[in-house]
């Protein structure tokens, strides 16, 4: 980004501005660039944040190219009042490994070109929970991090042996990430991390070394989430998936770390995210497993939430609306059946065609799959999607659909998630 006039690389564009907020109270728009606050230069939300704490402020805005200075006291419990059409002001931090099991390396061409971007920015870790890999920072990052106690974060670690992490990432520079770990809960840093699981290369006994290294920094490394490496069809690598022998070998070694950690720790701390026990028809572990962690982003616990808190609701939305098509993926479409068993709602299958039948989570499926699996079905029952789907940054699949677009093609009424 080009310095301005003003010298300020960075700033915020105001994208809304909540009625009755500090930020109404003193005029501020839709359009306005954010500049600093109280004398500081501000380069992400994190910083609005930060230094708008104090009860008087002095916001320095740009309105149509002028620079205007503002200063207000904030009143007790006063918010600010402000959203930003991007909350990290300047570029997000790009990804330098090399990983082979990268997904963003598997994507086809073609699709809207944020999902080219392989982001590992510390700062989407605090705010959104994204899994970086601390192998970019800068010495002004781990500043920044002390100084505003950017808590928690989330390490993608894979493996702790410095050696098999460097080969792993396939970046030869890869800092220690256990030194690492060690200097964030200096800091008082509370850390998730996570193992994707490659078979034949980071698991057996360097799992073992992985969930001890990790075990020994508890509580500031609070939890591990062990999820398997996904593949789409477009892989180039030597990658290559789980067998059902190597998922049970592998749920074996993490539960019986379990059961040593909860009489060492008093919780479970390495979890198996869902597809090791889909995939092999095994319950899922109840609430208390997670001890009271929510990992569902990383697909850990997210079924058993669904049977504990969604599954009343869809029974109930089937009694009030009779028949129903649910569409899922085919993980989860037998969780799926078992749930509705005995009412008139029938659960559709969706094979993944344009990432692969390998790829079988809800998440990744296209508007075009799953209206090619229903256009010509006869039925006017309403459909129900599942509303990881539509993640896209304005509401649409993968491939740039939206539920009207479905709706159009099908002819049939379309509902997104659960009331």
């Amino acid at each position: 980004m080009t310095v301005n006039a003003e010298g300020y690389d960075t700033f915020g564009v105001i994208s809304t501005v909540a009625a009755d907020s500090l930020a109404d109270r003193v005029g501020l728009a839709v359009g306005d660039e954010l500049l600093s606050v109280n004398g500081h230069p501000v380069r992400d939300v994190i910083d609005v944040r930060y230094y708008a704490s104090d009860p008087l402020l002095r916001l320095r805005v740009r309105r149509s190219g002028k620079v205007r200075l503002l200063e207000v006291e904030r009143r007790h419990g006063e918010p600010l009042g402000l959203t930003f059409e991007d909350p990290i002001f300047n570029r997000m931090r790009r990804c330098d490994n090399r990983c082979e099991f990268c997904f963003v390396a598997q994507m086809p061409r073609g699709l809207r070109p944020s999902l080219y971007v392989k982001d590992d920015d510390y700062r989407a870790s605090f705010l959104f929970g994204s899994y970086v890999t601390l192998t970019n920072l800068t010495d002004a990052d781990w500043e920044r991090i002390e100084e505003q106690h950017l808590s928690p974060l989330y390490v993608s670690v894979h493996a702790t042996e410095l050696d098999l992490r460097r080969r792993f990432l396939g970046n030869p520079t890869a800092p220690d990430v256990v030194a690492q770990l060690r200097r964030l809960a200096a800091m008082d840093i509370v850390m998730h991390t996570q193992i994707v699981l490659r078979p034949g290369v980071n698991g057996g006994q360097h799992l073992d070394r992985s969930i001890e290294d990790l075990a020994a920094l508890y509580p500031a490394v609070r939890s591990v989430s062990i999820v398997p490496v996904g593949l789409t069809r477009y892989h180039r690598f030597r990658c290559r998936l789980h067998t059902d022998a190597e998922m049970r070998d592998v749920v074996g070694q993490v539960e019986a770390w379990q059961a040593r950690l909860r009489d060492r720790l008093g919780a479970a701390f390495a979890y198996l995210s869902d597809e090791w026990y889909l995939r092999l028809a095994e319950d899922v572990p109840p609430m208390a497993h997670y001890n009271g962690l929510d990992l569902t982003e990383n697909g850990v616990g997210l079924v058993r939430q669904f049977l504990d808190t969604q599954q009343e609701k869809l029974m109930s939305m089937v009694s009030d609306r009779g028949a129903l098509t649910l569409v899922t993926g085919t993980l989860f479409a037998p969780v799926l059946r078992t749930a509705v068993a005995g009412s008139s709602a029938e659960v559709v299958s969706v094979v993944n065609q344009f990432f692969g039948e390998s790829v079988t989570v809800a998440g990744l499926l296209t508007a075009r799959d799953v209206i090619a699996k229903l256009e010509d079905r006869d039925s006017d029952e309403v459909v129900l999607l599942p509303p990881a789907m539509f993640n896209g940054p304005e509401g649409q699949s993968v491939d740039d659909m939206w539920p009207a677009d479905v709706e159009e093609a099908l002819g049939r009424p379309v509902v997104v998630g659960l009331p």
